[in-house]
This record gives C-alpha cells, sequence and structure tokens, in this order.
C-alpha cells in the first residue's frame, strides 16, 4: 500500500521487537442475557468448541514506535458478548511489515477471560514511525483476519501531508453503515477519527430511521447494566462495514453522550430515570467499562477519552472528553448559560487544553470535540422550523433560543478557550466536530454577535451522522426539502456559518499539507440501503494562518 505520510526524512528502522427525548418514568428493564437471539443474529460459528473471531479485529490511537491492537475471541458458541460465559482462553497475536505475515516484527499473548467479556488488547512498541504494518490474532485452530494498521511519524519528522476520515453518529437501527464501507475502500487514510456516539442506547424502535426500524439492534430493551453495553457493543461489532473499516486503518475515538445515555453530564442524563434506572454513578461506570473493553481506545486521564496525540511536525490532535465533568444543561433550575460556576470541560481538561494548544509546535492544532463549538442562533428561524429543530436536538419545542447541549450552554468555558487562542497569538486551530446530525463549515468568532467585524480564533468542520435522523427526517419530507429553506435562514442569523446542509447523511475527509487543512464532505445514496453509493458534495478549506474558512470546488 503506498504511503500516505510524505515525509522528508526516511522511517527510522525498528529499535526493538517489541433522540433526544424523556417524556415518560420508564420502568426499569430486566437484563436478558439474550444468549439465543444474539447467537442466532451473529455470523455463522465454527463447532461449539472452536474459538471464532466474530467481531473483527482493530487498532487505535497511533503513536510514532507503537499501536493499540483488539479483538474479541468467542471461545464457545453460548460465550455472546455480556453472558458472562466461557472459559479463559489464550490468545496471540503477531505484528509484520507485510501482508503475508511473514516478516515479523511483534508477536505475544494473554488470556481472555469472562472478566473482560473476552476482549484483548495488545499495547505494541518499538516499532517503526510512519510504517505500514498487518497483524493477526490467534486462538488454538483459530485465526482472525489480517488486518493493516499504521504507525504515527516521528515527533520531529517534517510531515507533507495527512489525510483521515470523519464520522460521527452511527445508530444501527436507523440504517446500514455504507460511509465505513466506503472509507475502507479508500485505501489512503492514516487514520480515521470517530467523534461520538459510536453507539446508540434507546431501546429498540425508540429511535430508528423515521420512526421505522431499519434493522433490530441487542438487546431490545435500553442498555442499563454493564451486560446490556456489552451486548450492544457486542452487536455493533458484528457489522462488516464496520469490521472492514477497522481492518484498514486505525481508529482515534472519543465518547459522546450516546456511549451512556441521551444528553449525559457529569451527574446524570436526560435519558436516565434515577432509581427505576438504577444509579447514573452504577449506569456510567458500565459504560465506561464497556466502552474500554469494546474500543481501541487507551484509557487517558482518570480513566476518560482526553488525550493527545502528534502526528510530526504538521499536526497535532487534542481529543476531548465532554460528558465526563460537564455541568448539568442549563435551564431555570440548573442555571444560565453565561454561568462561570458551569463547565463543559471541567477545570483540568480547560487547562490541559490551553496549556497544549500554547505549546504546541506543529502547524496546525486540531481537537476533536464533539459537540460543536461555533455558536447557534436559533431563535430568528420560523416556526416551522423551530419545532423539527427542538425535536432533533432534544430541546423544548418552545421558546427554543439555542442549543444548550453543546458550547452554547457553556458561554463562560468558551470564552476563556477563545480569549486564551488571541491573546497568544495560536493560529491554526481547527476543532473537528459531530453530534448534530449535520454538516457544517464555520469560522469559531470571539464575538458572534459582531462579526465578521471581530476577529475568528479558529475555524470548524463539523460531520453529519453516518445513519441517525436529521431534520428532513424529523419532519419526514424528501431529501434536501428542510435543508434548501432552512440552510440560507441559519446562515442569516449566524454570519460566520459558511455552509450548512440539514438533511443528508454520510462522512468527512480531512486532508492536512502545511499551507491547508480541507475537509470534503461525502453523502450516502440512502441509509437503508445495504449497498448505498457515495458522492463527494462540497470541499471547505483553511488557509495556514487565516482562521477563516473559505470554499473550494475539488475533492482532494
Amino acid at each position: 500500500m503506498t504511503s500516505r505520510y510524505r515525509s522528508s526524512e526516511a522511517n527510522q528502522s525498528l529499535n526493538s521487537l517489541a433522540p433526544r427525548r424523556r417524556t415518560v418514568v420508564k420502568a426499569a428493564a430486566a437484563t436478558a442475557v439474550l444468549a439465543g437471539p444474539l447467537a442466532a443474529a451473529l455470523p455463522a460459528r465454527a463447532a461449539a468448541d472452536t474459538p471464532a473471531f466474530l467481531h473483527g479485529v482493530a487498532s487505535g490511537d497511533p503513536l510514532p514506535d507503537g499501536i493499540l491492537l483488539w479483538t474479541r475471541v468467542t471461545p464457545t458458541a453460548d460465550a455472546v458478548p455480556g453472558s458472562g460465559r466461557g472459559p479463559d482462553t489464550e490468545v496471540s497475536w503477531i505484528v509484520a511489515r507485510d501482508r503475508a505475515l511473514t516478516d515479523i516484527v511483534a508477536k505475544g499473548s494473554t488470556a481472555a477471560t469472562a472478566a473482560s467479556d473476552h476482549t484483548v488488547k495488545a499495547d505494541i512498541r518499538g516499532l517503526a514511525p510512519a510504517t505500514d504494518y498487518w497483524f493477526r490474532f490467534s486462538a488454538g485452530p483459530t485465526d482472525s483476519p489480517v488486518a493493516r494498521t499504521r504507525t504515527a511519524p516521528a515527533a520531529d519528522a517534517a510531515v507533507t501531508g495527512l489525510r483521515f476520515g470523519v464520522v460521527s453518529c452511527a445508530n444501527w437501527e436507523a440504517g446500514y453503515f455504507s460511509s465505513y464501507r466506503h472509507l475502507a475502500a479508500r485505501g489512503d487514510l492514516d487514520a480515521w477519527l470517530h467523534l461520538g456516539d459510536y453507539i446508540y442506547e434507546y431501546k429498540s424502535g425508540e429511535y430508528a430511521n423515521r420512526g421505522t426500524v431499519v434493522r433490530p439492534h441487542a438487546p431490545t430493551n435500553e442498555i442499563l447494566t454493564l451486560a446490556d453495553y456489552r451486548t450492544r457493543h457486542g452487536k455493533y461489532k458484528t457489522d462488516p462495514d464496520l469490521q472492514a473499516l477497522h481492518h484498514k486503518a486505525p481508529v482515534v475515538a472519543i465518547w459522546d453522550d450516546h456511549e451512556f445515555a441521551d444528553n449525559a453530564w457529569s451527574g446524570g442524563a436526560v435519558n436516565h430515570t434515577e432509581g427505576a434506572e438504577g444509579t447514573w454513578m452504577d449506569r456510567k461506570a458500565a459504560a465506561k467499562q464497556a466502552y474500554f473493553e469494546w474500543m481501541p481506545v487507551r484509557p487517558a486521564i482518570a480513566g476518560t477519552t482526553y488525550r493527545r496525540l502528534r502526528f510530526g511536525k504538521l499536526a497535532d490532535l487534542s481529543l476531548l472528553d465532554l460528558r465526563s465533568f460537564r455541568s448539568q444543561q442549563a435551564s431555570t433550575a440548573s442555571g444560565s448559560v453565561d454561568d462561570p460556576d458551569r463547565t463543559l470541560t471541567g477545570r483540568a481538561q480547560l487547562d490541559w487544553l490551553k496549556a497544549g494548544l500554547k505549546a504546541s509546535d506543529t502547524t496546525w492544532r486540531l481537537v476533536g470535540n464533539s459537540v460543536m463549538i461555533s455558536p447557534f442562533a436559533v431563535g430568528s428561524l420560523p416556526a416551522d422550523l423551530l419545532g423539527p429543530l427542538a425535536k432533533l436536538l432534544g430541546l423544548p419545542q418552545e421558546g427554543i433560543a439555542l442549543n444548550t447541549d453543546q458550547w452554547d450552554g457553556y458561554t463562560d468555558d468558551r470564552r476563556e478557550l477563545l480569549a486564551h487562542l488571541r491573546s497568544n497569538a495560536i493560529r491554526n486551530t481547527v476543532f473537528l466536530t459531530g453530534d448534530i446530525h449535520m454538516a457544517w463549515a464555520n469560522d469559531v468568532p470571539v464575538n458572534a454577535g459582531t462579526y465578521p467585524l471581530s476577529a475568528s480564533a479558529a475555524t470548524e468542520f463539523v460531520v453529519t451522522s453516518v445513519t441517525s435522523d436529521n431534520l428532513d427526517d424529523i419532519v419526514k419530507v424528501p431529501e434536501g426539502t428542510v435543508s434548501a429553506i432552512a440552510s440560507p435562514v441559519i446562515r442569516a442569523a449566524n454570519r460566520h456559518v459558511h455552509w450548512v446542509d440539514t438533511d443528508r447523511h454520510g462522512y468527512g475527509v480531512l486532508d492536512i499539507t502545511a499551507e491547508r487543512a480541507q475537509m470534503d464532505y461525502y453523502v450516502l445514496s440512502d441509509r437503508t440501503d445495504r449497498n448505498a453509493t457515495s458522492s463527494w458534495v462540497r470541499s471547505y478549506r483553511t488557509r495556514s494562518g487565516t482562521q477563516k474558512v473559505e470554499r473550494t470546488y475539488d475533492p482532494v
């Protein structure tokens, strides 16, 4: 495979081997083991006593000298995710420079146990920077698929280009994950970024495609317990398109609310009923444990997803956790959006982010950001758009003024961060965002009310959902109907917004050079079609030093 890192330095040799809603209080859902229904939904397996790799393999969090490998082994037919069953099973791995796995550079083994839901992680070190590797797991007579991964460039490498796939918001019941298939088919990605809502927590039928279940998930109840979260993660990992992408490039992932529950905050969630659904602390702990078991992500500070990766001298990537530390979303009871005592990031994470952006010596400072930082004034929208927009954002459908779940609901944190960028002359900060089920290209103004007379401190590229409902789905009209009306109105009220597409599903491809960072936006023909096609629709870029977005008319 052709190298995507275009470095002026030769690769170093190896040093060693090595919906938002909550209208009724729901009764607590009983946790079902679901061995029968889930087993029927899994791919064909070998004999009951033969281990199988039914959930594919994956890699993530690339470093210059290492990569994190992941798999899940099914040791016996009844040892399905979340069951707590199955014997301890020895799982080995090999890492090689070639697809045939003849030039082996690392190998090892560990025991997969029911305590970790038979998931396995191997944090491989001693690899060469900016290098393609292939890896495989084995258990008994069974080998996993062979997958490709790639290390990051050396910290001081003069990298001339990077390319990342960018996705968010993949609701199983709303459609097929064709976005993942099309990204996997490219063959030119250094890594791919998942900006949150990798899974959804709802019970079957509660949040689907315009109210219709395209394909049922498991378990069918809303997920509440560790067994539930494990089962849901396991179901997602059976998707062939998701497996294909994990087999082609390393993932860099953060979580948002639906890995826990809708509109989660540090002490609860809109979609959690304390008592009837257990305690929030127990549910949050279960969700986090299952996430780190099932995702190729290194647990970072305090068991969260905020961490930083570096890709040579070209870019570093600060990844945020905007759920673990946030105050409750603003309301009459919980305080004003401008209250300085309320926080989205938490004090420690905001200080960490500010210090990292100031100290960075890379050309670009990328921020993996699960909710939109750009201001979004919606109070001037016509009434026939306010209701559907409120439903999409999980807000009261009367009197909506802004989305308090994103940075708009925590203006003191945003004001402090943007002032820090301006006062320290920190250039080329690009926020990469998901969550809102729409595609956006934004300047991030210091003062939205006076923009464009006021400065832009950064830029933001927001990707739409892989499958989750957006505005035309809420209204249940043909694709493009709502966007034709909503987009010009939104832009008129938000002059820092260069483009917004409220209606389509798809993904982004971020291409970075020293001169510019460009996001190419792609859309799917039909999320309900397993064989959906993909087409390029728009591209926007920010030129180095400008802190502003501009349209460009060709994808990279």
